[in-house]
């Protein structure tokens, strides 16, 4: 893998926070990449230097570890519903 020096781009703004200077850029294995020391923001980019973001994490797609049904858990009904109403 080889890889450039990171360096400051004159006059570049981060597309996150709007800094002016902040961003880094550098090749690995002839791909450039680009990082905003203020916020942490990174990306990658394409051979036409469009941006490749990383996706974000959402609930989506981001795994968690399912919880356990409590029994101990019930329902509530806060304001009467007159479709629910038993008859007598």
């Amino acid at each position: 893998m080889t890889t450039t020096p990171k360096r400051f781009i004159a006059g570049a703004v981060c597309p996150a926070c709007s800094e002016m200077d902040k961003i880094q850029m550098w090749e690995e294995d002839g791909v450039p990449h680009r990082q905003c020391v203020a916020c942490g923001y990174a990306d990658t980019l394409d051979a036409r230097g469009n941006s490749i973001p990383k996706e974000l994490p959402t609930r989506v797609n981001v795994l968690t570890p399912k919880q356990p049904v409590n029994p101990k858990v019930q329902t509530v009904q806060f304001f009467p519903n007159p479709k629910l109403k038993k008859p007598e």
